[in-house]
């Protein structure tokens, strides 16, 4: 079967409490440790990339973002989906090819470009042609800002949804979205569901957001920041 294949089928039939657990590396070697913890499937974080080759967030260029995607697949055999924030401005069929080039079998792909949401209806049509461009090639996860961006309105997240799984995404991520209102936009959107779970205990376990509906669960830029700060007060001892 085809990683691609079986990165889709992973996220079917989902029992509630059970959501798809993909944690974020940010290097080959992290990819390394996930697969051997026995995870099923990876997802690789923009954010967490950058802090890996000295940038801030937003700030890689394509180039290095699509090589360290590569360095990631290539290290392990389990499948890997790629967090390409807004695609780098490449058109659809270039962002394909590039992400397949890399041996990712997902993406994601963001709905707002310099802190503004961007037109729901006119996102929906790039996503449209990325579909078309990748056919059944690669899992499209259509990330929703709304609440990162101020829009705390469920509503909102719920018609973009609607609008990107019309346009034939696999799964949206409406990003930020606080968990007391997953159900809400769960009864709401219809297929896979994305939600960040925290790593500091203030938040849902991903088992807890699995019952609130949601799907799949990553974890952002989360565990490259906690090996920082692991790594940190190694190197404080060692002073």
């Amino acid at each position: 079967m085809r990683k691609v294949d079986v990165f889709r089928s992973l996220h079917r039939r989902r029992a509630q409490g059970d959501p798809l657990v993909l944690p974020g590396p940010w290097d080959a070697a992290s990819a390394r440790v996930f697969e051997e913890a026995g995870f099923p499937a990876l997802a690789t974080p923009s954010a967490g990339i950058a802090a890996s080759l000295g940038y801030a967030d937003g700030e890689v260029p394509a180039e290095e973002m699509f090589a360290a995607v590569a360095r990631i697949t290539r290290a392990v055999d389990v499948p890997v989906s790629a967090d390409v924030e807004g695609g780098y401005g490449l058109a659809p069929k270039e962002l394909v090819e590039r992400l397949l080039e890399a041996g990712a079998v997902g993406c994601n792909l963001e709905d707002s470009s310099g802190g503004v949401l961007k037109d729901p209806r006119r996102h929906a049509d790039w996503l449209a042609e990325v579909r078309s461009a990748a056919a059944d090639e690669l899992f499209v996860n259509a990330r929703i800002d709304t609440f990162a961006r101020g829009v705390t309105d469920p509503a909102r997240a719920i018609e973009r949804a609607a609008l990107y799984v019309a346009a034939g995404v696999d799964c949206v991520y409406p990003i930020f979205a606080p968990a007391a209102v997953l159900p809400l936009l769960r009864s709401g959107i219809q297929g896979p569901v994305n939600m960040a779970a925290r790593l500091d205990g203030e938040g849902p376990s991903p088992a807890e957001l699995g019952g609130l509906g949601a799907t799949r669960v990553t974890f952002g830029p989360g565990l490259q920041q906690r090996s920082v700060r692991a790594l940190r007060e190694i190197a404080d001892g060692l002073r």
